[in-house]
């Protein structure tokens, strides 16, 4: 590859790098877990994509489709994650309800709950074990 190819190269890389910087910057710097999840799935995946992308100027072109895969994995993971972590910040009340504008889940979450009122409980009370006891 010649000097531009290197130059394309050199700024995918840096950039994607700045990105994925500003993500770690911001899982740390922000406040609550909506926005967290924002640095984490957004930015990182952008910053790992343009890395990718200079990688992909750096390899032999046998190589690149690897990389390119890799890309594309993430593509398919990043928003899937974020969304599992984000109902489990919803379902835990890590998330503080009052500022969200649009609640949908809140319906859908009393629709599953089981008899004891608790999600994905299908139990109720007589059937369940009795918690263990300490050996003490």
């Amino acid at each position: 590859m010649g000097l531009l190819g290197d130059v394309i190269s050199g700024v995918l890389l840096l950039t994607g790098a700045a990105f994925c910087l500003v993500s770690g910057i911001g899982l740390v710097r922000f406040p609550d877990t909506v926005s967290r999840l924002h640095a984490a799935s957004k930015a990182q995946t952008l910053g790992l994509l343009l890395v990718v992308l200079g990688a992909v100027f750096q390899t032999p072109l046998g190589k690149a489709p690897a990389l390119l895969l890799v890309g594309a994995f993430s593509l398919l993971t990043a928003p899937v994650t974020g969304h599992i972590v984000a109902r489990i910040a919803y379902r835990t009340d890590a998330v503080e309800r009052r500022q969200v504008v649009l609640d949908e889940l809140a319906a859908r979450l009393i629709d599953e709950r089981g008899p004891n009122g608790r999600e994905g409980d299908e139990r109720g009370p007589e059937d369940r074990e009795p918690p263990p006891t300490s050996g003490t």
